[in-house]
């Protein structure tokens, strides 16, 4: 998969400071300085008040200033399974490749088995991976071998049928059924700081499935760019608590 930040909020964290000094101000944030919208905040520089007014609003719940700061991120070549997890999510817009518009019939069925258009788990790659609720901890090389070859014969005769079924006059949003819930997919969702923090409460957790965990990973690695303080203080001190962040 490959996860881009598409657009941001600019200066998120002096918005996000702005909307919460707006709650105790006498005097409109819109009609005076950051600087004296920060004034009465512990910190020796600028960059130091807003680092403990941040860490103040999260450590005491006050979560609806980090409404106000929105991103946007291109997410390509996830599986239709981790999209419908990801989709389930609420106060996060999608738009998501359309299978009815986008069709793949000049995909070789071949390259199918080594990973184009379908994403391969993990388990069909490395026989020592431990599934969630997985039965069996491991298995010999005579099976591992043998559910690798069940599954790349059967995304690949997917593929055939669904070309097949394009050639013989079935339109693309009927021959579809028959492709595989891990058929590759483009992404794009815009939220807010607060969601993607609910988000990560959610899926970047150790019981997440392996693929919306890797994706919401990489969300957090470029929400650390762009709004540092806040995924800091997350990182730090509220990742992996499932902290019921969500409006």
């Amino acid at each position: 998969m490959d996860v881009k930040l598409l657009e941001a909020t600019d200066d998120p964290e002096d918005l996000i400071c702005k909307a919460a000094r707006n709650d105790y101000s006498d005097t409109s944030v819109g009609s005076q300085s950051f600087e004296a919208t920060m004034a009465e905040v512990d910190g020796d520089t600028l960059d130091d008040k807003k680092e403990t007014l941040i860490g103040h609003l999260l450590d005491h719940g006050h979560f609806g200033p980090f409404e106000h700061a929105q991103a946007t991120f291109a997410v390509e070549g996830v599986s239709r399974s981790c999209m419908a997890q990801i989709t389930r999510h609420r106060h996060v817009s999608f738009d998501v490749q359309s299978m009815r518009y986008v069709s793949f019939d000049d995909v070789d069925p071949e390259a199918v088995r080594e990973g184009e258009l379908v994403v391969t788990p993990p388990s069909a790659t490395d026989p020592d991976w431990i599934g969630r609720n997985q039965q069996k901890s491991s298995v010999s090389d005579e099976e591992f071998e043998k559910r690798t070859e069940v599954f790349k014969d059967t995304i690949e005769q997917a593929v055939e049928s669904y070309q097949e079924l394009l050639e013989l006059g079935m339109p693309p949003e009927d021959a579809r059924f028959v492709l595989p819930i891990g058929t590759r997919v483009n992404i794009v969702m815009s939220m807010n700081a607060r969601m993607l923090m609910h988000v990560a409460d959610m899926r970047a957790a150790a019981d997440a499935q392996w693929e919306i965990r890797e994706m919401t990973e990489e969300m957090l690695d470029l929400a650390a760019d762009w709004c540092p303080k806040t995924f800091e203080y997350y990182e730090r001190e509220m990742k992996g608590r499932k902290n019921r962040l969500a409006p």
